[in-house]
Formats: C-alpha cells, structure tokens, sequence
C-alpha cells in the first residue's frame, strides 16, 4: 500500500502545479474593534510589529504534502491524492505516520534567529491543525507528537520547544490551533462517512456528540493556555467554517444542514484572557469581537484598510514543508511587506521546517537576505501607521506614529539596475524640508518638479538593492 503512495508524493513535489496550487481565505466583510481596554491596547502594540512568521508543522511535514488537507474527501486540485488508494485504506496510511515522525534534530532556537535576523517580532505555530495531531502534549487525546514514536525524546513537546526558544528571543507568542479536528470521533465520527472538511453527523439529532466536541476543543485550548506553556499573546483560530449557522442556513441547506457549528468561542476566549489578559484572539474569517484582527491569506488587499489586519502568505508555495519547493525570492517579500505596511497591515510569513527540525538552507537564505534590508531599514516600516496618501506607482509611503515624519519606500524593479531619480506625487516635502536615506542617514537632494517632486539617489545602489526608504523631515 505504501509503494504508489510514495512513488505519487514524490510526483506532486515536482509537480509545477502543485507548487502554487492553494486554497486561499479572504478576510471577513466587517470589523469590529474590541470593547475590552486590555485588548485594544495589545492591539495598537501588535500594529507595531508589522513582520511575523507563522510555522507549519506536523504529519504533512514528514510525508512532504500540502498541509493535512489530503485526508479531505472534497475534490481539488491543490488536494493531491492518489486514485488507485481506496480513501479509507488513504487515511489509515496517514494517521501512522505518528509512528515515523521523528524530529530528532528539532532546533527551534535557529528558526528563531534566523527569523529575528530578517526582522520578524512575532509567531504564530501549529499546535493543532485540522487532521487533529497535536503537536503538544496533550491529554485529552493520544494523537500527539509526545505519544508517538518520538515519546522519549527530552524535546518531545514540540510546541513548548518552540515557544520557548521564540520567547527567548524576544517575540510576541501565537498559538495556531485548528477548531475542526478530523481525528477526533466527536468531529469525523466513524459511524458516517466523511465527505467533507465538515463535522459528518447532524448536530441536531447528535446534541451529546458535539457537546462533547466542545469539551474536548476548550479543554486543549485550555493546556496552551494556561501557563504551562509560557504566556501568550495571541490565539489563532483556523478554520472558520467550523461557526455559528448564518441566518437561514437550515432552509437553505436542507438534509445537509449540520445545525449551528458553535464551538463556544466566547467562553474559550474568556478562559484565555483569564489567564493572558487582554490577550488577541484571532478567530480568521468570523466577523464579530473574536476576530481582533483580519487575515487575508496568500493575497493583499487592493488598497488601504483602517483595520487591523496581516497577510499570511507563504515564503514558497505551500505553508509546510514540501520538497523541490519554489521560494520567492527576497526581493519580492520586501516589496510586499512594503505595500502592506503602508495599506495598514502587518506580514505573516509562512515556513516550513523540515521533517528533522532543521530549516531548508534555502529558506535560512531568503531570510538572511530579507533582514539586511529590514535592519538598515527599520524605522521606515515598524511601529508606522497610515499616510493619507500611501502610494504613488512603485512608492510607498508609511508616517511615525505621531504624524510628524514620513517616509517614502521606493521599490525596484528586480533583475534591473536601480534607477539614478526617482519622482512621486502627494507627500510632497515643503519649502526648507530635508529628505533622508534611512539606511545611511546621509541627506539627500530633491527638487518640486511639475511631475511633484524628483528625489536624486545614491550612485552606489547596486542592481540587486530591492528598495530605498526616504525619511522627510519638515524644516524646522
């Protein structure tokens, strides 16, 4: 059974199309900011940050897959499964790999350096996600990276291992954790067949069953919680199918109606701020009070919000780890961070380690190439806050938190040399004003042209430089 499943994974790693094929969640259509004066103070220190990195780990990093998404009955081609493997037979296979995941060469210290060195503030790790695998030690459940075969390791905790070596290094700390859990016979119940990513028995003639689902979720959210793992300072929720039904959703639906998906969400975050207060949860896709924050996925919005929000999008094509991946280069996650700073938002940076532990070189690369920008650049994109005018063409402009500078982030073109002027319109100095390049503090000429104004730059721009950040400074 394992032959053609192994000889078609490694078929989808060389696959071109696997490796930009995803499923992408947009943001919610409403936001609505936080009553609690704890939370929102966290909120206005989170939009300082702007640069986070989100890692996804577990089963699919051993097997080199998209995710846990293969264990999905639902058709797509961005979920790769093979057709000769009777679906059942499929998930038995996958659910074993419990007894070969070993990451004995764990080294979560070097993600965390190798992130703080590319200018990331913030994490958010997979402690659960959807197949169920817990990659904490948990006792509600013996589907988990310390029941497994790397029981005896002394770093057998993962999640812990993590969050410590992040909070070393001085991070703000988020746990990812997947609501729906297609291991657990309270969500995937074996009595039915599992057709979709959703819960596969009527809520509404199985009331006991899903009470117990909502035990079982508030009680593991409850162990990273708690202290045992440090304190936290966001919770992430995945998988916001799993909500309240929409009004209607039972006439609409009919014999498929699931009745209302309600894991409790309130009390889980009250329980969590208990012990974290005015901690941030994120509860992705879910208008309301629970959703601090936004999180367009693999895109960025067309234009300003003045909303909190980040793009979670992945340095390569997947969020875990695949091999033959393709990265995009660093040049082009400066220019994103770049534009979503100044539409408001912050950039959540998906990597994924290999199956050993250990970052690939290609990853540990782009970041070390993205941080020689960020940290000769900093003061241009972290704890900034929204211009009125925030672009012009290949321009950029974020402002100090208390409007009293500006900067313009000018973007090139990669692969061509870097232009000898550059000329934008709005933010435009006044008489006497100075402008600055953030990286070398050396000043700079400029002149008000019919066009706006034309900024001279610096004859020492070599042709991979992705960027130059312009502080102007009113005359005094």
């Amino acid at each position: 059974m394992r032959t053609p499943i192994l000889a078609l994974l490694f078929i989808w790693a060389i696959s071109p199309t696997n490796l930009f094929a995803q499923f992408v969640h947009g943001k919610s259509g409403n936001y609505t900011w936080p009553s609690d004066p704890a939370v929102r103070q966290k909120l206005e220190q989170w939009q300082d940050l702007k640069f986070g990195m989100i890692v996804h780990y577990g089963l699919y990093s051993e097997l080199g897959i998209v995710e846990s998404w293969s264990i999905c009955s639902e058709e797509a081609d961005w979920i790769p499964r093979d057709s000769t493997i009777c679906y059942d037979d499929y998930k038995r296979w996958y659910w074993s790999t419990i007894s070969r995941f070993k990451p004995e060469k764990l080294d979560p210290e070097s993600w965390a350096r190798y992130g703080k060195e590319a200018g990331m503030k913030y994490l958010v790790f997979t402690t659960k996600h959807h197949d169920g695998f817990a990659m904490f030690d948990t006792k509600y459940s013996d589907f988990s990276i310390a029941k497994g075969v790397f029981k005896n390791h002394p770093r057998k905790n993962v999640a812990k291992e993590v969050f410590n070596a992040f909070r070393n290094e001085g991070y703000w700390i988020g746990a990812y954790f997947s609501k729906p859990d297609w291991h657990s016979q309270y969500y995937w119940w074996d009595r039915y067949a599992t057709p979709t990513r959703n819960v596969n028995y009527n809520i509404d003639d199985n009331p006991w069953r899903w009470d117990q689902f909502k035990k079982f979720t508030y009680n593991q959210i409850e162990e990273l919680m708690n202290g045992d793992y440090g304190s936290m300072d966001i919770l992430w929720l995945d998988g916001g199918w799993v909500a309240p039904a929409r009004p209607g959703a039972k006439e609409r639906l009919g014999k498929s109606y699931k009745g209302s998906q309600d894991v409790d969400i309130p009390k889980i975050a009250a329980m969590a701020r208990k012990y974290n207060p005015g901690m941030l949860v994120v509860d992705r896709t879910i208008a309301g009070e629970y959703e601090n924050y936004q999180t367009p996925e693999q895109g960025i919005p067309g234009e300003q919000l003045s909303n909190p929000w980040e793009s979670c999008i992945t340095l390569g094509g997947d969020w875990g780890y695949t091999p033959r991946q393709v990265y995009k280069t660093p040049a082009n996650i400066i220019h994103k961070l770049v534009e979503i700073v100044a539409k408001g938002g912050s950039l959540l940076l998906g990597v994924g380690p290999k199956p050993d532990g250990t970052l690939p070189e290609e990853v540990i690369e782009r970041l070390q190439a993205i941080g020689k920008w960020t940290s000769k650049n900093e003061k241009a994109i972290y704890g900034t806050r929204n211009a009125e005018v925030y672009n012009d063409g290949n321009t950029w402009f974020t402002q100090s938190k208390d409007g009293s500078k500006r900067y313009a982030i000018v973007c090139f073109k990669e692969g061509e040399p870097a232009p000898t002027t550059v000329t934008w319109k709005g933010n435009e100095p006044m008489k006497g004003s100075s402008i600055y390049n953030v990286a070398t503090g050396k000043k700079m000429q400029w002149k008000k042209t019919k066009d706006g104004i034309t900024v001279t730059l610096p004859k020492s721009l070599t042709k991979d430089e992705p960027a130059i950040a312009l502080e102007l400074t009113p005359a005094s």
